[in-house]
């Protein structure tokens, strides 16, 4: 696949491939699904506990356990998809992690801009007429379009140095909590989940492509002479149906890391997958793969699904990012 086996491809021909019931047809744009970018129902009677504020500049949403801090507690950077920290269903996410234990830190990645939200296409009934296919047709470009024109504001370069001064701000307010866990653990999903590899690589400073793919140091210019390599920033991670990720982003890899996968997803290939799973495996970091069949891609964020096989998957991914970190 070209452009370094970047976890973005979804041809226009695999559109109607692997319907999972409580899906969308967007889900399988070329970038990054409605999953990505729009949230799910929110379940019923429940509602975030957490608090909006500034860490080191930076928006988060923090949340904690109702016992902290007089009963120790780990720190846990929590990463979110495109829909950013204002989700409710995010903050929700927050909130169990810290039910768990934690004192969970959900930082802004985007800078007050998440993802735009898209609308739902509906699919073309036989009896739609030529110009309504079209014009179904022209607002599905028009979304991809919009949603890479973000994609290329939140670059690797945006992104990092947000995590990277959040990540010291946590070694400050919340030293108790990060001394209690030996470090930072981190989870993420969908956008966030790629970033989860970067911090848990040790990695020198490179250019990117919004897609994750390395750029080559222009040596005559001066690159690729940069400071010593950095990282890891955390102790162990967890995703969950990561986009935008490439082979590249499995090399350096130095702490335990744990993956919920969807069967068949286009947004991060089985080809990706299996080649970094053959790159942590032939360098010895200690990692798990999980691949959930019939599900839709972004099924383990808080969100109300009809199908109970949904419902039990999102329940048993939660599990087992939880039993990774509270183990490592």
């Amino acid at each position: 696949m070209a452009d370094a086996d970047v976890a973005t491809r979804a041809p226009e021909s695999d559109a109607q491939e692997n319907v999972i019931p409580g899906d969308t047809p967007a889900q399988t744009g070329p970038t990054m699904g409605e999953h990505c970018t729009s949230d799910r129902p929110t379940p019923a009677g429940l509602t975030p506990k957490g608090e909006l504020r500034k860490l080191s500049d930076v928006d988060v949403y923090l949340a904690k356990p109702d016992s902290y801090p007089s009963n120790p507690s780990k720190l846990l950077l929590l990463l979110s998809s495109g829909t950013g920290i204002k989700s409710t269903n995010n903050q929700i996410q927050a909130d169990k992690f810290a039910e768990e234990g934690f004192v969970v830190v959900m930082p802004d990645l985007f800078d007050g801009n998440p993802a735009p939200n898209s609308s739902l296409v509906p699919d073309a009934e036989t009896g739609t007429s030529l110009l309504e296919k079209i014009k179904l047709k022209a607002a599905e470009i028009a979304k991809s379009f919009v949603i890479d024109e973000w994609l290329a504001r939140h670059t690797e370069e945006k992104v990092m140095p947000i995590l990277e001064k959040v990540i010291d701000a946590c070694k400050g307010e919340f030293a108790d909590a990060v001394g209690n866990g030996g470090g930072i653990y981190a989870v993420g999903y969908c956008f966030g989940g790629r970033y989860i590899l970067l911090l848990a690589g040790e990695r020198g400073q490179v250019q990117t492509g919004w897609g994750g793919s390395r750029k080559p140091a222009d040596e005559e210019a001066g690159e690729g002479a940069g400071p010593a390599k950095k990282g890891p920033y955390i102790k162990a991670g967890a995703l969950a149906h990561a986009t935008l990720v490439s082979t590249d982003d499995f090399q350096g890899l130095k702490v335990p890391v744990s993956f919920v996968c969807v069967e068949s997803d286009p947004m991060f290939p089985d080809e990706v997958r299996e080649t970094g799973e053959d790159i942590m495996s032939k360098e010895s970091v200690e990692h798990e793969v999980q691949v959930y069949p019939g599900v839709p891609h972004g099924f383990a964020v808080i969100g109300d699904y009809d199908d109970a096989n949904i419902k039990d998957a999102q329940i048993t991914a939660f599990e087992q990012m939880l039993r990774w970190i509270k183990e490592h």
